[in-house]
């Protein structure tokens, strides 16, 4: 297969440009121009191709065999977009050097095309790209075009280089996951319903001016913290207050999980009530500009000479993060975070309920329930949890009960959550307190006594586990002190103290770059070097990246195992959403649950599950049940 290099060069000036629109919006704005393309075929020389999008569209068919050929760029989901939307291009392969250069060095370092190519010493980005600002393809001298050209050029050497020097040890398995990932923006297929979001805003908007008439208050006093603080103490309340943690100085405590804030949504006086009310729904916009930006994407117009775009109007564009995280995992991206969007409260559903399949079509939603626990067990070898999991048991019940001392079958609702909390939340070192404050957040307040006996008895019933944040620590100093260790079940992790790093089954490394130490009150602190400074890890820390780390390795493979069939839409967390024909529904829904429940060589006895939902749109989804009555999980 050929790989074919591509770099695209637009129309942008001070505000018509990347850093102020999303990619969607920039693509789909009537001023997006293309300048000029340059193109290389494997090895062969790059051209610089310029002049009418018509004659542009007709020399890229005419001349290169897309459909049989990989596409490779620095930023493949702007470039492979324009060919997609505009030129109606679409290749075999989806290649990009920003998403292994994130893989390859880790997302502490900038994986910019002018910073990989100063690592690894291929040569210089040049700057021309500043002379281009607010010119249009006319604009343009044929001598100042050609050094664009030339500029153009030089970027696609830069990345055909990068691409083989990261091929010599990238895993391959892992560009068919990025090619996954970027044809979810490429090439959309989910619909956003314009209707829909226009109740859901008109909705929004219209309860957050009630709560204002109620308050009888200005806006511009509710959004001035000093004035909200004057407006409290009319009603004879005092503002509270915290000690900020960027100034060491006191500050209002005016955040919504700031713990007095909290209290006055709880107040005797009902003005202070709707005071408070009205304070968050002012500040709490999220949901609003999200709803808001749906809409935007949903109704915007594609340019009309460009036959290709309009059937990309309406659909959403998925714009997720190839290797967003330290673990490897995916991310929301372009200002689109579909990885929160709200699952509780009062309006959790209606914004996903917008987002929809095309008439004819079933959207599947398939989950690896539980998955970070089960991986826990697993890697740790707590056999008993990792056969009650393979049971199907109950281990939220369970742990429970053992904290508790009360039989399984007589566990209260309220119990159980605790169960689950313990089960979810104290399985990668958690100390009590934080514990006891995590209950809180949930609406559960329990002493430190109570809090501390929990956690004990978490650590008294998961032995194996305990261990293993131990083990972790250990490996933590072999690093430092460049020296193997053994972390979990053998094969599965391999340490590498000259990379500061630990190899994962995907082939790519989790680091930890620049490893320090510290001596404190509680003994050895660990710190690596991060972006913005250095961040603080222990051996639970560890664990906890590893375990995500690992599940994301399994939802890749899995994701790549359902794409042989059917191609993944979205990936939310250990999700995967799907479209199929109506037709297909049953059948699908099968094999996409078998899928999930696949795992590779690597993790053989990992108890995996996974839960298989179906619907029209992606808020209403009910649990799929085969003919045969049996459900996916």
């Amino acid at each position: 297969m050929k790989i074919i290099s591509v770099d695209f060069e637009t129309y942008y000036d001070r505000q018509f440009s990347l850093s102020k629109l999303t990619t969607e919006e920039y693509l789909r704005h009537p001023d997006f121009e293309v300048i000029g393309v340059a193109v290389k075929v494997d090895d062969g020389d790059t051209h610089w191709l310029s002049g009418e999008l018509d004659a542009l569209k007709t020399y890229l068919h005419a001349n290169y065999d897309w459909s049989n050929s990989a596409v490779l760029a620095h930023n493949a989901m702007f470039d492979g977009a324009i060919l997609a939307w505009i030129f109606d291009i679409h290749p075999k392969l989806y290649l990009d050097t920003l998403c292994m250069g994130r893989a390859v060095h880790g997302t502490e370092v900038s994986a910019s095309l002018k910073n990989l190519a100063a690592l690894h010493h291929i040569g210089e980005k040049g700057d021309e790209v500043i002379d281009a600002l607010g010119k249009h393809r006319e604009d343009f001298t044929e001598e100042a075009l050609s050094r664009y050209g030339d500029y153009c050029i030089n970027d696609v050497e830069l990345a055909y280089d990068l691409f083989k020097i990261f091929m010599r040890a990238f895993p391959k398995k892992e560009l068919k996951v990025i090619d996954l990932t970027l044809r979810m923006f490429i090439e959309p297929v989910l619909r956003l319903d314009p209707d829909k979001l226009r109740t859901h805003l008109t909705t929004l908007q219209t309860a957050k001016e009630k709560l204002l008439d109620e308050c009888g208050i200005a806006k511009e006093e509710l959004m001035s913290n000093p004035k909200f603080a004057k407006a409290l103490e009319a009603l004879g309340v005092i503002p509270p207050t915290k000690i900020s943690v960027r100034t060491e100085k006191e500050t209002f405590a005016f955040a919504k999980s700031d713990e007095g804030f909290k209290a006055l949504q709880e107040h005797e006086n009902p003005q202070v009530q709707a005071l408070v009310a009205a304070r968050i729904g002012l500040k709490s916009t999220l949901e609003e500009t999200r709803t808001k930006r749906f809409l935007d994407i949903a109704t915007r117009g594609m340019r009309p000479r460009s036959l290709a775009a309009r059937k990309y109007r309406g659909v959403l564009p998925v714009p997720i993060k190839y290797y967003a995280a330290h673990t490897g995992r995916w991310g929301g991206y372009d200002k689109v975070n579909l990885q929160n969007l709200p699952s509780r409260g009062t309006n959790a559903k209606v914004l996903k309920s917008c987002i929809c399949v095309p008439d004819g079509c079933t959207l599947i939603e398939a989950d690896s329930a539980q998955i970070e626990a089960r991986v826990l067990a697993w890697l740790s070898a707590q056999d008993n949890l990792v056969k009650a999991f393979s049971m199907g048991e109950d281990v939220y019940q369970t742990m429970a009960a053992a904290i508790y001392g009360v039989p399984p079958e007589k566990i209260t609702k309220e119990q159980r959550f605790i169960g689950k909390t313990t089960i979810l939340g104290a399985g990668y070192g958690m100390g009590f307190l934080k514990f006891k404050d995590q209950l809180k957040t949930f609406g559960v307040d329990v002493t430190e006594e109570e809090a501390r006996r929990i956690i004990n008895i978490y650590r008294e019933t998961n032995g194996a586990i305990t261990y293993l944040w131990r083990e972790a620590q250990t490996a933590l100093m072999g690093m430092y002190q460049g020296e193997k260790y053994k972390l979990g079940r053998e094969g599965v992790l391999k340490i590498h103290p000259n990379l500061n790093g630990i190899e994962l089954p995907s082939g790519l490394l989790m680091r930890y770059e620049d490893l320090a130490t510290e001596e404190t009150e509680k003994g050895l602190q660990f710190s690596y070097k991060t972006r913005s400074g250095s961040a603080k890890i222990y051996g639970g820390k560890v664990i906890e990246n590893v375990c995500q780390a690992l599940a994301r390795c399994i939802m890749a493979e899995q994701m790549v195992q359902i794409s042989k069939r059917y191609r993944p839409l979205l990936t939310v967390h250990d999700s995967v959403v799907c479209c199929v024909s109506d037709t297909e529904v049953d059948e699908a829904a099968a094999f996409v649950g078998e899928c999930m429940r696949w795992i590779p060589e690597w993790a053989e006895g990992l108890p995996v599950r996974g839960d298989v939902d179906v619907g029209e749109n992606y808020g209403e989804c009910t649990q799929w049940v085969s003919p045969l009555g049996l459900s996916a999980a």
